[in-house]
């Protein structure tokens, strides 16, 4: 009996590690795209809640039902890193107006159960042309269509928005396609994971440039930390308990180690630091990294989490998948062979130089401003990655970049193929959760 007790709470831990690291890639979980996550999921949802509240504290809701969970992440210094997607164009970042678009349409599908894609653009143009902080949306330009349906391909893809009947990607090349949806406004309304609502934050729309940074930062302040929130508007200050300040330092520090490819010391506030080197922090950090089933690599640096399984890695690197990768990954080389770091037109030169010794390949940069522009793309992957970082007007390396080097090979690969150069590159991966 004891023996069959062991082997079941084995089987507990190893099932909800796995959950830990599946949610962290996939903060917002359904059974329609994942059915055997889904149901593993569904299985732990006690000890995986428990787990994220105490460690990142974060709101897990499972709704078996409904066929969904949702993980809120929130994270103390939003940026703009992680940017919503186009399903279409190279999986391009959504821009200024392709996030309006969004939140007009998610206000409207809120009281529409079905609708038909025309009938939603409508209610959009009205809604806009109401608003006079907002351009007009006019769906008779394809742009403004096409913008349209980037939006209504998100919601889609966080099973939103069903279709019924018909195809999305026709209402591109004419406006009166005919398309049904179901909308889910239960899970929609699980969409947004900040702690306070926009709406409690009104402004006049003239004054929210100015105030942008100071409306964003309102949008994640907690209360349970105790100061000031955005509910206080006539008190400068709140006093905060000492286990106020411990929880805030515990999922401050927790939540950018399970969430960032890489922690680095020097990235830390002089309390994170203290927090995360006292007796009691390294022994909460390992046993939490235990529990998630991931591997710990502390140095002088920083921290860095390594998952076996490759279940919480969203982003690979090294990874082949685009010219810019790929450029990313040569970049390093020269990056780390220069500690003081590279200057734009120093950059802008070694993509030159790629593209001198690799004349076959990336064909949509041989152009007069090719250079740059691969240098530019590549840069901001190790940006995101935390493989470098900027210093004034110069990229440098960041101490996680010497984890790789590149090696020749002397395989078939032709030469004019970058691939055949990296193949036997990287002294490690890196994982962005």
């Amino acid at each position: 009996m004891s023996t069959l007790a062991n082997q079941l709470a084995s089987a507990e831990r190893e099932e909800v590690a796995r959950a830990i690291r599946l949610l962290l890639a996939r903060p917002l979980l359904t059974e329609a795209a994942d059915p055997t996550g889904f149901d593993l999921v569904r299985r732990r949802r006690d000890p995986l809640a428990r787990w994220f509240d105490y460690t990142c504290g974060w709101n897990l809701v499972v709704e078996p039902r409904r066929g969904y969970a949702r993980l809120t992440k929130v994270r103390a210094n939003p940026d703009g890193s992680r940017p919503a997607r186009r399903a279409r164009s190279g999986r391009a970042p959504f821009d200024r107006r392709r996030y309006v678009l969004l939140c007009v349409t998610a206000a409207e599908l809120l009281s529409m159960p079905m609708t038909t894609i025309g009938m939603l653009a409508d209610r959009v143009v009205q809604a806009m042309a109401a608003d006079r902080a907002l351009a007009g949306f006019d769906p008779v330009h394809r742009p403004e269509r096409m913008a349209f349906v980037d939006v209504l391909k998100l919601l889609e893809s966080y099973d939103v928005l069903r279709v019924v009947d018909g195809t999305t990607e026709t209402y591109v090349d004419s406006a009166e396609a005919k398309v049904l949806y179901r909308v889910d406004n239960t899970l929609l309304m699980r969409l947004p994971a900040a702690p306070v609502g926009a709406s409690r934050l009104a402004v006049p729309p003239e004054e929210v440039p100015a105030r942008f940074e100071e409306l964003l930062a309102d949008l994640v302040r907690e209360r349970r930390y105790g100061g000031a929130s955005a509910d206080d508007t006539h008190a400068e200050t709140a006093a905060t308990t000492d286990a106020q300040r411990n929880l805030r330092l515990r999922h401050s520090v927790l939540r950018r180690l399970f969430d960032d490819p890489v922690l680095y010391r020097a990235d830390l506030a002089e309390d994170e630091l203290a927090y995360v080197t006292s007796l009691t922090g390294r022994q909460i950090l390992r046993r939490s990294v235990e529990q998630a089933g991931f591997l710990l690599e502390e140095r002088a640096e920083g921290f860095l989490l390594v998952d076996p399984d490759a279940i919480a890695t969203d982003v690979r690197f090294p990874d082949d998948t685009s010219t810019a990768r790929v450029a990313a990954l040569l970049l390093l080389a020269p990056l780390c062979a220069t500690p003081a770091g590279l200057l734009p037109e120093q950059l802008a030169e070694t993509g030159a130089e790629l593209l001198r010794r690799f004349p076959s390949w990336a064909r949509a940069y041989q152009s007069e401003e090719g250079p740059a522009r691969l240098a530019d793309d590549a840069v901001r992957i190790l940006l995101d990655v935390g493989l470098a970082g900027r210093a004034r007007d110069r990229v440098v390396a960041r101490p996680a970049a010497y984890r790789y080097r590149l090696t020749e090979t002397t395989g078939p690969a032709p030469k004019n193929d970058p691939l055949a150069v990296t193949a036997a590159g990287g002294a490690g991966e890196g994982d962005k959760q």
